[in-house]
């Protein structure tokens, strides 16, 4: 168990050094060599985990797909805000997030199939919406493949511009109001009406999740 725990830390360490050479040079100019340096492992320690910058890209880029295990909410469409109301959150304060975003952003990146994360999150919104609509949450002309795409590239465009004007310091507050916009749009009057769509509800769930475990240990 102590080996597979160092093995998962180690490949931690990687990512996170992958990521901020890549962020700080982009992906082109990145070398394993910086990587290395900036991980503090052994070419064999890397090459173990990935066996290329390719490789490392793309594992990079699997991180902004990373999903808490957040709690069940009353609606579908609620759980559908959370999941963007915290990848804002993680977009402002986890540089590993930002780099993950950033390289499939980047039109200069060649030879990564860059669709992987918008499809992996395209999906994710169709099966809430679909969800939703099983439970009566959504008005009669709402198609959720359609919704789920839109939502994503609303998305992605608002949190580009945020970055480039403020370095997404407001994200937050975009991404609430894209919501407060789009939501009744395809919400039912009744279920609206219960949504929280505040600019701090990612940081308020991270929050959250994050105090359950000292609270468990505190009962131990």
């Amino acid at each position: 168990m102590a080996q597979q725990a160092r093995a998962i830390q180690t490949r931690r360490s990687i990512l996170v050094a992958a990521a901020a050479v890549f962020d700080e040079r982009g992906y082109s100019s990145a070398t394993i060599s910086e990587i290395l340096a900036r991980a503090g492992v052994t070419k064999g320690a890397l090459y173990f985990h990935f066996n290329s910058k390719e490789e490392l890209a793309l594992g990079v880029m699997d991180v902004q797909l990373d999903s808490f295990p957040l709690p069940p909410q009353p609606t579908k469409l609620q759980e559908l805000v959370d999941q963007g109301m915290i990848l804002a959150h993680r977009l402002r304060h986890e540089p590993l997030v930002r780099a993950s975003v950033g390289l499939a952003m980047d039109q200069a990146v060649e030879g990564l199939d860059r669709g992987t994360p918008f499809r992996a999150w395209i999906d994710r919104l169709e099966h809430l919406l679909s969800a939703a609509r099983s439970q009566g949450e959504l008005l009669p002309h709402v198609h959720p493949r359609e919704t789920a795409e839109l939502l994503a590239g609303a998305f992605s465009g608002i949190q580009v511009m945020s970055q480039v004007l403020c370095g997404r310091e407001d994200l937050g507050r975009r991404i609430s109001v894209l919501l407060h916009y789009v939501l009744p749009s395809i919400s039912t009057p009744a279920v609206l009406a219960t949504l929280d769509m505040a600019e701090d509800r990612g940081g308020r769930l991270l929050s959250r999740l994050e105090s359950v475990p000292s609270q468990a240990d505190a009962t131990v």
